[in-house]
Formats: structure tokens, C-alpha cells, sequence
């Protein structure tokens, strides 16, 4: 295939990345202002920050099926369409003070979050392949860059005091135009992402739902599971620990979530040469390290300039676990949709799981030390990062090299 028009496609998943990452973060460094919109109490933002995870669960399991049926094309672009439409419901849903409005969107959000984050992140499988070389953390730094991007806007808006339903709307418009515009940029729907059913090694079955019974796979998911426990958690409550565990202004509770995916962007920038030059392992354990380390200044530090060094230091220790989970999952082209249909599922009972229980944790001993809870699915990830070895040959069953799985001249 022409490299021109995969480079194209690279620049444009790249873009959707950004897209995602804005739109989400558009929401995320705005929850004290929902929070406050809606008189809810730690447990109950728990439990609102549930539905929407609800939906997302929803959809994932599905995901890999609705991309081989309905194209990736379709399926972003649904998504995003689904994503702006929930997002403008819940804004007018705050600024009246209707929960009865906010609860049933929030599953609606949800699935749209589930599959485009799915759906992109197969496309970037595939044109990561394509290209021959390691792209992946580079497009969930096009995320990150795009949630740093947000948060500002959201600190700016929150400073102004804009209401959620003029600032909301207006994000997840801009979104939206640029997820339509780039997806005219990615590979043509005629070019196949996957390998033909008759061009499957003998033996292998092709359906989204086998990768279930894998244990890579399923290792590979509760791996990435731990780094989404970790990355969610400064998703759903980084900026309101800020604003309540140390006593500043919903303005610097954007600040404190955009230092934390500031230095998510710059790792997953730099994640690709660190990478290929140590291995998939060594650098997901390097970063669990990192990112204890940054939980605990952030949970015990006194003055809230170290407590935010520490939110830094923890968005730096997970940039990496997500992107290279989705890479080590498409590791074989012929199984790559169920496969990362089946970690991105797993990766999200994050979401299920992790609000109501911290939100429950926050309710009884704050929400920064709430948060040093998530040291234990860091240790998680930790623990079962040699699952994302890469295979010893595309397209076979066969176990990672000695050499690879120690994570030591592994190629992503």
C-alpha cells in the first residue's frame, strides 16, 4: 500500500485521538462544577460516575464485532456523534439541577466512550502495522495532549465562571468537526484491516468472542485493568481531591488534572524510542514505580505544590500502560479485533468498579487519601506486565522469546 496515504492515516488517528482526549477531559476537569450543580456528595458523584462506566461495559464486549460489521469509519463517527448529543444533555441537565436528566445520559456517554475508545484503538493497531514501527503511544499522547488542552480551556472557563452548558457544548462541537474531517484522512474503507477468513492459519477461529478463553489476552487485560484503575481514578476525582483535600479553587483543580496528563503527553511522546529500546516490560515496570511514587506524594505531602509534583509523577508512572496493553493485544493481526475488544472490556470495569469504591473510601477519609488506594492495582499492573512480551511471530500461538519477555531488545 502506498506509505503516503498510511502516513495520512497516521496524522488523522492521531487527530481522533485528540478528539477523544478533549471531548473526555472537556467533562472530566469540569465534575466539581457538576458536582456542585447537582448537591451531590462524594458517594453519590461515586455512583453518578457509575452509570456512565455502566454504558461503556455496555458496548465494549460488542466492540470488535460492530467494527468487522459496520467499518471503523461508522463506528467513530457514531460514536462521536453519540458522545456529543449525551454531553450536551447532561450540561443542560446540571445547569437545571436535574439529576432526572443527567442519570439516564450518562449510560448514553458511556457506550459512545467504550467504542470509540475501541474502535480508535484498533485503527491504530492497523496503521501501526502498516507503518512498521512503534506509533501507538505517540496517538494516546494525541489523547493526553488533547486532555492537557481541555484542562486548560477548563481552568480558563472555570475561573470565568461559564456555566457547564455554554462550555460543554461548544468542546464537544469542535470534537466532533474534527473527528468528521480526519476520518476522510484514514485508510480507505476498501483497504482490508484484517487478515480474510481464508487467509487464516488452519485452526484459527476468527470470532470476537474466542479471545475470551486466551490467557495472554486475559492477562494483558487485568494488566491494563491496573492502569486504568490508576488512570481513571485522577480522571474521576484528581480535580475535586484538589479542591477538597488541599482547599484551592475549582480553577487550580484543573490545573492539578492537567499537570497529571501534561505528563501523560510527554511520556507517551517519548514512550516510543524508550520502548523500542528497552522492551514493552522494563518500561511498564519502570513506570509502576514511577507512579507510586507520585501516589503517595499526592496522598500525604503537605504543601500542594509537592502534592502536585506527585499528581505529575503518577501521570508520568501510567502513561504507557494503556497503549502498549492495545499493541501487545493486536500483536496478531488475524485476532487483533476480539483480542482488543477483550482488554478494552476488561480495562473498563476500571470504571465500574473504581468510582463507587473510592467515592465510598472519600466519603469516610477524604479524597486524597481515597486515592492511595490505587497503589494496589498499580502494584497489579506491575505484577503482570510480562503478559505484553510481544509474540515470537505474527500470526502464531507461540510464547514470547526469553529475550522478550524479560523485556530486553523487544521491538513493540
Amino acid at each position: 500500500m502506498d506509505q503516503q496515504v498510511v502516513r495520512r492515516a497516521s496524522v488523522a488517528v492521531f487527530v481522533v485521538f485528540f478528539a477523544n482526549g478533549w471531548v473526555f477531559a472537556s467533562w472530566a476537569a469540569r465534575l466539581p462544577a457538576v458536582r456542585d450543580g447537582l448537591g451531590l456528595r462524594p458517594d453519590q458523584m461515586g455512583l453518578l460516575l457509575l452509570v456512565a462506566a455502566l454504558g461503556a461495559l455496555v458496548a465494549l464486549p460488542v466492540s470488535g464485532l460492530i467494527v468487522e460489521r459496520v467499518g471503523v469509519h461508522r463506528a467513530i463517527g457514531g460514536a462521536a456523534a453519540l458522545y456529543a448529543v449525551s454531553m450536551v444533555a447532561v450540561a443542560v441537565g446540571v445547569q437545571l439541577g436535574a439529576a432526572w436528566l443527567v442519570v439516564p445520559a450518562l449510560p448514553f456517554l458511556g457506550m459512545a466512550m467504550g467504542l470509540w475508545d475501541a474502535a480508535m484503538n484498533l485503527e491504530g493497531a492497523v496503521v501501526e502495522q502498516r507503518l512498521g514501527r512503534t506509533t501507538m503511544p505517540r496517538y494516546h499522547a494525541g489523547f493526553s495532549l488533547g486532555t492537557v488542552v481541555a484542562a486548560g480551556v477548563a481552568a480558563v472557563v472555570a475561573w470565568l465562571h461559564v456555566p457547564l452548558v455554554a462550555h460543554l457544548p461548544v468542546a464537544v462541537g469542535l470534537g466532533l468537526f474534527a473527528v468528521v474531517v480526519a476520518l476522510r484522512l484514514f485508510l480507505p474503507e476498501s483497504e482490508p484491516r484484517f487478515a480474510a477468513r481464508h487467509e487464516c492459519p488452519a485452526g484459527v477461529r476468527r470470532s470476537s468472542f474466542t479471545a475470551w478463553a486466551e490467557p495472554r489476552t486475559v492477562l494483558i487485560g487485568l494488566g491494563v485493568l491496573g492502569v486504568a484503575l490508576a488512570e481513571g481514578a485522577a480522571n474521576d476525582w484528581l480535580s475535586l481531591a484538589v479542591v477538597d483535600g488541599l482547599g484551592t479553587s475549582h480553577a487550580l483543580g484543573a490545573v492539578g488534572f492537567g499537570l497529571f496528563v501534561a505528563a501523560m503527553t510527554a511520556v507517551r511522546f517519548g514512550g516510543t524510542a524508550l520502548i523500542d529500546r528497552l522492551g514493552r516490560v522494563t518500561v511498564l515496570r519502570a513506570g509502576a514505580l514511577v507512579a507510586l511514587a507520585g501516589l503517595g506524594l499526592f496522598g500525604l505531602a503537605g504543601p500542594v505544590w509537592l502534592a502536585l509534583v506527585g499528581a505529575a509523577a503518577w501521570g508520568a508512572g501510567v502513561a504507557l500502560g494503556f497503549p502498549v496493553g492495545m499493541s501487545a493485544a493486536a500483536d496478531d493481526p488475524f485476532r487483533a479485533p476480539g483480542r482488543v475488544a477483550v482488554v478494552s472490556t476488561i480495562g473498563y470495569t476500571a470504571f465500574l468498579a473504581g468510582p463507587p469504591v473510592l467515592g465510598f473510601l472519600a466519603q469516610h477519609v477524604g479524597y486524597r487519601h481515597a486515592l492511595l488506594a490505587v497503589t494496589v492495582p498499580v502494584l497489579l499492573g506491575m505484577l503482570l506486565s510480562g503478559a505484553t512480551a510481544p509474540l515470537r511471530a505474527r500470526g502464531t500461538e507461540q510464547p514470547a522469546t526469553l529475550e522478550h519477555a524479560s523485556g530486553t531488545g523487544a521491538r513493540s
